[in-house]
């Protein structure tokens, strides 16, 4: 599914300000290469921004820091 262009924008700047725990998990991403998988980083399916994504195994990682601390935000994780 093709993700909206505002979508792919959005998922530019969030590579670029990543926050510490998803930095760390990126940095262990690439350097160990699980068993060949590559991910990719801010990746846009749809409406969604997922953290990190792994085509080949179809295997979504989604690292839950202070921006899903409040209510508003649990509630609308999972939603989605």
């Amino acid at each position: 599914m093709r993700a909206p262009d505002r979508t792919f924008q959005r998922a530019r700047h969030l590579r670029r300000g990543m926050s510490l725990p998803e930095i760390v998990l990126w940095q262990a991403l690439r350097k160990l290469r699980l068993g060949g998988l590559r991910f990719r980083r801010q990746h846009p399916i749809g409406p969604y921004i997922l953290d990190f994504y792994c085509p080949s195994a179809r295997l979504a990682i989604e690292v839950d820091g202070l921006a899903h601390d409040t209510v508003a935000e649990a509630h609308r994780d999972a939603r989605r």
